[in-house]
């Protein structure tokens, strides 16, 4: 009996402030298993995102590039997930300073263990190891999707640092803002379920930043760029689409209605997209192509992301076609712009995260959160206002990052390289060996 009466101190010991604090005030944490089943679920799913984007952009560049620009998001994976446990989660989500960024209380995990967590309103039903669990693989993939925007040309060994700097001088600080407990855009009351600004907004960005600075592929645009394995790309959609169940609906960071809500909506907006694209291409270059329908999902799932938990399907349904419509715009324009974003992340993701967080302060509508149609129209200038701090913000930051690595480092591979394909020049292999 003894020792079952001192199994909850134990517990608190090695979970660290937040159980110490419930425990002095006599109540025992309260875990719900449901809430915490679906938390671990949708970590995983959001982790197998990583992969499927993998497949999504390996699929989109040339044979002699795919197994590089697969690689790229496979070990984002590595590094993202040991710098989110050593320190990018303190700062991240630990106590807050001045609304900018977390304390150091976190490092390595100390304090975050099997009780709930003390981080807002976030994991009071689960673990607070498994909110941090959830939290590290949207970190992880999201440096993961700049890479689209300078495939087939950025050196392997600057990749690896450029992700560790920018996930901690960009990401850990923009989800500090939005998500935790004291950050000031969170504060100000601007809406971001899942990560319209925070993952999409900051990718998308520093993707355009990346492709401007880094230049254009060698006989971009006069030779033909085709993509090497639609049917791989295909499928990496199909996992991203899947894997977004968890990115959004895995947000309400519970088993409950809001996360059903953010569930329904991502499909709606995905399949919505996905058709509107397929229809405005056919219009306007005479056929639908399966790159078209594929890029128009993902559009969908990036526009629906900020607002998941807070409008219903039929909002979901105008999010979806609008994203869509306006990504489409950009991808083809970009030509004009002047850039090689070789895999159109900022059209997609920059543009699709930037109509999608705006939409939000449009469309709101549950949870007590309101949009312009439904009564508050200054929800949609809070929206803007995390849109511009954002873009600059990681406009900025990127610029300078890249900046030093390219004095330093040096950020493309030689012509003699980019000619011959990054799988041997940077791995010494190849992703399709035919006898």
């Amino acid at each position: 009996m003894k020792t079952l009466r001192s199994a909850p101190y134990l517990l608190a010991a090695a979970s660290g402030l937040a159980g110490t604090a419930a425990l002095a005030q006599g109540t025992a944490p309260k875990i719900d298993s449901g809430d915490t089943a679906w938390v671990l679920t949708a970590s995983a799913l959001v982790l197998f995102m990583t992969p499927g984007l993998a497949l999504f952009y390996g699929g989109m560049v040339r044979s002699k590039n795919a197994l590089a620009t697969i690689m790229q998001s496979f070990i984002a994976m590595g590094v993202i997930a040991v710098q989110w446990v050593l320190f990018g989660y303190s700062l991240a989500f630990a106590k807050d300073h001045f609304g900018l960024i977390g304390g150091p209380e976190w490092l390595g995990l100390r304090g975050v263990g099997m009780l709930p967590s003390a981080v807002g309103a976030y994991g009071s039903t689960i673990p607070h190891l498994a909110h941090m669990i959830y939290q590290c693989m949207f970190a992880v993939i999201t440096p993961a999707l700049i890479t689209g925007a300078f495939a087939e040309r950025m050196k392997f060994s600057t990749y690896l640092v450029f992700i560790l700097l920018w996930a901690t001088f960009v990401y850990d600080p923009l989800a500090h803002w939005v998500w935790a407990d004291g950050g000031w855009l969170g504060k100000m009351g601007a809406l971001d379920f899942a990560g319209g600004t925070v993952v999409h907004i900051s990718s998308g960005v520093t993707a355009l930043v990346c492709a401007m600075m880094m230049g254009k592929r060698l006989g971009f645009p006069d030779e033909e760029f085709r993509p090497h394995n639609l049917t791989m790309t295909l499928i990496g959609t199909s996992i991203l689409w899947f894997g977004w169940f968890g990115f959004n609906g895995g947000s309400s960071l519970a088993a409950n209605g809001q996360g059903v809500l953010a569930f329904v909506v991502t499909n709606t907006a995905a399949a919505s997209a996905a058709l509107a694209w397929m229809f405005i291409e056919w219009k306007h270059r005479g056929s639908p192509t399966a790159l078209g329908a594929a890029s128009g999902a993902v559009a969908g799932l990036v526009g629906i992301t900020p607002a998941s938990g807070f409008v219903g399907p039929l909002s979901a349904i105008a999010i979806g076609v609008g994203t869509a419509a306006v990504c489409y715009f950009f991808v083809m324009m970009k030509g004009r712009f002047g850039y090689d974003d070789s895999l159109d992340t900022f059209g997609v993701h920059g543009v699709g995260g930037t109509v999608g967080a705006l939409a939000t302060g449009i469309f709101a509508s549950a949870v007590g959160k309101l949009g312009l149609i439904h009564g508050n129209p200054a929800q949609l200038g809070i929206q803007a206002v995390g849109v511009l701090a954002t873009i600059a913000y990681a406009g900025i930051v990127s610029f300078i990052l890249l900046k030093i690595l390219d004095a330093t480092m040096g950020l493309r591979v030689t012509s003699t390289e980019e000619i011959a394909g990054l799988d041997l020049t940077q791995h010494g292999e190849t992703a399709y060996h035919i006898v």
